[in-house]
């Protein structure tokens, strides 16, 4: 009976040993394969490539490496003093312009007054020249609108609130047009992007709360799924110079799932969070309790 006994006892212990171990390994299979959370997470943000509209010489330098600037504040300036006398010579063009166009109209008033002693085609001419002069002063107009815009565009400022990084330029520099000199990162626009699993997408929808954690910090930030990524590359096709398919025609066995973004607003943080581009963060979509028990039974 002792024997007996024993044996039950041994083939308890057993069975319930092997059904807690079935019951972890199916609670790590859904965890992490199942239910919509990812490790693989980004703080993001927009980054403004500044470049100046014009070329110049750099006068001066406003900001620091990473600080923190709003919307229209100035980053640096140009050689104003070149710009303000290339302004000053389209005005004076404009001047010359005018009165030329104002000795034209008279001579041309007084040639159509005067029929009898003036043949028809030096009042043709006359009305031409107007007409010339007329074109000639538009486009003096235009160079000195031309001229004060780039006089307003040696000032170069912020185009959005942000944080100014890699700020290496120098009074004394020169600046090109359209060659980035430092960057800007809109705080404006810092999000979280999470790499899920594309099996985890079913899972996920649009306006689903979030829960972000940033990979050093134990305070868990509220957000809200703003989006979906509508496409990814796909890495076994590759560019063809026949406009034809060119499909890579070796298959690994295992296939791993794609990694599928999807982007996260983050509702206000804590002022004693840095949000830096870049960081690692761990997101967990929150289902509603109707799809999670869906998601269970299925």
């Amino acid at each position: 009976m002792k024997k007996l006994a024993l044996l039950a006892v041994r083939v308890a212990v057993t069975l319930t040993v092997v059904a807690l171990a079935l019951m972890g390994g199916r609670w790590l299979w859904v965890r992490y394969n199942v239910e919509p959370w990812t490790r693989d997470g980004r703080i993001r943000a927009d980054v403004v490539q500044v470049s100046p509209d014009i070329n110049g010489l750099v006068t001066e330098v406003r900001v620091k490496n990473d600080q923190t600037v709003e919307a229209g504040d100035t980053l640096f300036v140009l050689d104003q003093p070149r710009y303000e006398l290339a302004l000053r010579q389209a005005d004076a063009a404009v001047t010359s312009a005018e009165v030329a166009l104002a000795q034209a109209r008279r001579e041309n008033a007084r040639n159509k007054g005067l029929t009898d002693l003036v043949t028809s085609e030096q009042v043709e001419e006359g009305q031409s020249k107007v007409d010339q002069l007329a074109a000639q002063l538009n486009v003096a107009r235009v160079a000195r609108d031309l001229a004060r815009l780039n006089l307003e565009r040696t000032t170069i400022r912020a185009p959005v609130n942000g944080v100014v990084t890699n700020v290496e330029l120098q009074p004394g520099d020169y600046a090109s047009a359209g060659r980035q000199v430092l960057a800007l990162v809109a705080t404006d626009t810092l999000h979280v992007d999470g790499y899920f699993e594309e099996t985890k997408l079913p899972r996920i929808r649009v306006g689903d709360r979030a829960e972000v954690r940033i990979m050093g910090i134990e305070t868990a930030l509220p957000g809200q799924v703003e989006s979906i990524a509508a496409g990814i590359e796909d890495r076994e096709r590759a560019a063809s110079g026949s406009d034809l398919a060119n499909v890579n025609p070796s298959f690994s066995w295992v296939r791993l799932a794609q990694r599928i973004p999807v982007r996260v607003k983050l509702d206000a943080p804590p002022g004693d969070v840095r949000l830096i581009a870049g960081r690692t963060a761990t997101v967990a979509v929150i289902e509603p309790p109707g799809r999670a028990l869906e998601g269970q039974r299925r």
